[in-house]
Parts: structure tokens; sequence; C-alpha cells
């Protein structure tokens, strides 16, 4: 089986290095790696072509945003699964692949679900995001899994399309939603923990953030025709905290 991992970058040069090494350290080697650079002015292009024997293919031009780059990369892609690793995170172990593959032979599913991890700059861990206790009917009170955790069938985006352009930070929620709700793919919930996450990225950066995105899950959930009722979406906050306090 081949898997695809894609990163999407732009003036990154402080961490894309550690992201390289992370996929050429991995242990699986029929591995597929894209690195999708939307015309950097930083040092970010100089270090992808002096890593570029640890990459399979790479292109550095101008893009709309992350989810147009990352439909470029998708399109690129070869492999049985696909899977993203943003610019500034990293595998968890060198062994993630491989663990991916062997959860995948024994349960062929369209989507594998499983945890990242959240840290700061100097290392520490402040947040295991979990999917162990999500199902898609939850994406209509404003719940996804974490979108690096999630590896993908490539022929799910031949059949149900690729992230929509017409979303700011929201297009991942729009497609977990038409794969999973809309069209009901088959997925198991792994229990790997993919990928450790920088803190800080596009959309977990504050109330104007949050409110964008409140705005997006509800035109994402629309669009698929999802039955949800607004008020859970905007108070999802509460249910999580209330969550953890059962937990």
């Amino acid at each position: 089986m081949k898997v695809s991992i894609i990163t999407v970058c732009y003036n990154s040069e402080d961490t894309i290095e550690r992201t390289i090494l992370s996929v050429s350290n991995q242990t699986y080697k029929n591995l597929e790696y894209i690195v999708i650079d939307g015309n950097s002015k930083d040092e970010t292009l100089s270090i992808i072509k002096n890593n570029s024997s640890r990459i399979s293919k790479w292109i550095s031009e101008p893009d709309i945003g992350l989810y147009d780059a990352m439909n470029k990369g998708i399109a690129m892609a070869t492999g049985d699964l696909i899977g993203v690793l943003n610019s500034d995170d990293t595998f968890n172990t060198p062994t993630i692949i491989e663990e991916i593959v062997n959860f995948h032979k024994y349960n062929n599913v369209d989507a594998i679900v499983g945890d990242i991890i959240q840290h700061k700059e100097d290392g520490e861990i402040v947040r295991l995001y979990s999917s162990k206790y999500w199902n898609p009917e939850k994406l209509k009170i404003g719940f996804m899994p974490p979108h690096p955790s999630i590896f993908f069938k490539k022929e799910l985006f031949e059949k149900f399309g690729y992230y929509d352009l017409g979303f700011k930070i929201g297009a991942d929620y729009e497609l977990i939603t038409r794969f999973f709700l809309k069209n009901h793919i088959s997925w198991k919930y792994s229990g790997i923990t993919t990928t450790a996450m920088l803190i800080g990225g596009l959309s977990s950066s504050g109330f104007s953030s949050y409110k964008l995105i409140t705005k997006e899950i509800q035109k994402a959930l629309n669009m698929n025709g999802v039955e949800f009722t607004a008020s859970k979406i905007k108070m999802r906050f509460f249910w999580k905290v209330i969550g953890f306090l059962k937990k």
C-alpha cells in the first residue's frame, strides 16, 4: 500500500525542515511525500531544495490560500491513502505510517481517524485532541475529529470532491461533513496519536476566529443538507467543557 503525505507551506523557514525530517524518518518506505509551497518570500524554498532528496514531488507557486494548495497536493498524489502534515507539525513517532498501514490492513475502511497532541514552542504538551468519543453525528453540534489525524482513501476525493475554496478556515469541516454525513463513508477510530501539532494554527487564534469558524460550520452543514440547531453550535465550547468534566 502506498501512502501520500501532503505538506502545504508558506514562509515556514522556522519549522519546515523539522516537518520534512519527521516524514523522511518514517520506518514505512512506500511513502510519497508532496510539498506545496505558496511562493514563500523567506528561506523556505531554499530549505525545500536542500532537502529535495527527501521529497517525492514539490512545487513553489502562488496560490489562493491553504485549501487551494491542499487541492494541488491531492491532485498530484498517487497513493492509496492520503494524509496531511502541516508545515509546523511533525509525526508523533517514526512508526506512525507503518501503524496506519497495519491498522488499515485489518480494517479496510474509507477513513482512519485518530488523535493528535498539541504543544507549545518549548515542547510542553498542552492537550490531547482525541477522536475516541467522536462520531459523525457530533458534526451537527460543531465537533470534528482532528484533521491531521485522518487518513483518507484517495478515491474519496475523486468521487466526492476536493476542499471547497469558498471557505476561509472551514473547508476541512465542510469536506468532513460531506464525506461522513452526506456520503456516509466507512471509518474507524484507530487510537493512534498521529501528529504533534504546534498550537496557534489558522483556526485556533482567538475570538474572531471562533466567530468565523462558527459561521462556516453552519454554512458547511447547510450546504450538505444537514439539519442542526444553531445555538448548539454557537455554544459548543461549553459542551466541550461539560464533556471534559464528565470524563
